[in-house]
């Protein structure tokens, strides 16, 4: 029987322990929070690639008027514009990627910089958290320059 008592003893033991452990862990993070539109609006080749992906755009609806023009089955002509419509996404995708990775490396370098452990979007978030968006623009400008 006092085995059983020590058995239970220790268990209890380890379960407070252990939740002792995880609230200062919980206690230890750090977060940051941000704006994703307003630090890509920010972006210093923000202009300049929304200019490339009007002008993909704008050359996809004329290869679809041209094609749907030519041709008079009501299937095809949808056919063709769902296709310019998928190929315009993907030209727009690969010109947003860099743009999406210079954000990712300027957050990571900012956290880092800052010692926060995790960022979330600021709309995500009713209370707390420290804002890290001008810091992460600021970061954005200054590896533009280099």
């Amino acid at each position: 029987m006092k085995a059983f008592g020590k058995v239970v003893l220790l268990v209890l033991a380890v379960v407070v322990l252990t939740g002792v452990a995880s609230g200062v862990a919980l206690a230890a993070e750090k977060i940051g929070i941000i704006d994703p539109q307003r630090i890509m609006f920010n972006h210093p080749k923000f202009e300049e690639t929304q200019k490339k992906i009007q002008q993909v755009v704008e050359s996809k609806q004329n290869e679809a008027k041209m094609a749907i023009e030519t041709e008079s089955d009501n299937k095809k002509k949808a056919d063709i514009y769902q296709k310019k419509r998928e190929e315009a996404a993907t030209e727009q995708n690969k010109l947003m990627e860099p743009l999406f990775k210079d954000v990712d490396l300027a957050m990571r370098a900012v956290a880092k910089a800052k010692g926060i452990t995790l960022v979330l979007d600021k709309g995500m978030v009713f209370f707390g958290g420290e804002d890290i968006t001008n810091d992460i623009i600021q970061e954005l400008k200054k590896s533009a320059s280099k």
